[in-house]
């Protein structure tokens, strides 16, 4: 893969290890006992969706939670199972960002929500003593606050048009593949990150950065 000038990351499962299987395992602990049948990697329910997109705030969430389990589950046990998802974030990404900085252009698109960003960020504060993502990319897409969310064209399309990207020589990276096909729509270079690879290799690989 030649000419790439510019790289948009994804953040959870690219970036930052997340596990799903924790957060189904936690709130099936809560009384969601089917909860695999509403949120995966692949596909979920529209009530994740509309948190991502910042169409109901964490309290509605919350609420709808509750409405779910059948049961007056607390603010922290709710946040508690929900934020089981995050992980880390390994040295050695923040190390291979610094490395690529220097010779591309960084930004970051996620599909997130409020909580999970307030954890992460928290997560970050804990481990650095500077802010990693700031300090990396050149702006920074999380699908709550610019309300659309991947695999939509529109954000895709929204990334390419506010920072001037020419979209063949813009590659994006998702351990997705719905959402790596989004990319792919938009005109940009894909790959999909999987089988545990770590994307360093991958780059490596791919670019020969």
């Amino acid at each position: 893969m030649k000419d790439i000038r510019n790289i948009i990351f994804d953040l959870g499962g690219v970036l930052f290890d997340i596990n799903y299987q924790n957060i189904i395992e936690s709130f099936q602990k809560l009384g969601l006992s089917e909860f695999d049948a509403i949120y995966t990697q692949l596909k979920q329910d529209h009530l994740f969706d509309e948190l991502e997109m910042g169409l109901i705030s964490a309290s509605d969430f919350r609420d709808r939670v509750r409405k779910l389990a059948k049961k007056n589950l607390s603010d922290e046990q709710i946040d508690g199972a929900w934020n089981s998802i995050l992980i880390g974030f390994p040295p050695r990404n923040v190390e291979l960002l610094q490395d690529l900085k220097s010779k591309y252009r960084l930004f970051l698109l996620s599909n997130t929500n409020e909580i999970h960003e307030k954890a992460f960020r928290q997560m970050l504060d804990s481990l650095y003593n500077i802010d990693i993502l700031a300090n990396a990319f050149e702006k920074i897409y999380l699908s709550h606050r610019v309300r659309e969310r991947k695999p939509d064209l529109k954000i895709f399309e929204r990334v390419i048009r506010e920072n001037n990207l020419e979209a063949e020589h813009t590659l994006f990276i998702d351990d997705s593949p719905q959402h790596v096909e989004g990319a792919k729509a938009a005109g940009l270079k894909a790959l999909w990150l999987q089988n545990g690879e770590w994307v360093g290799d991958l780059l490596k690989r791919e670019i020969r950065y």
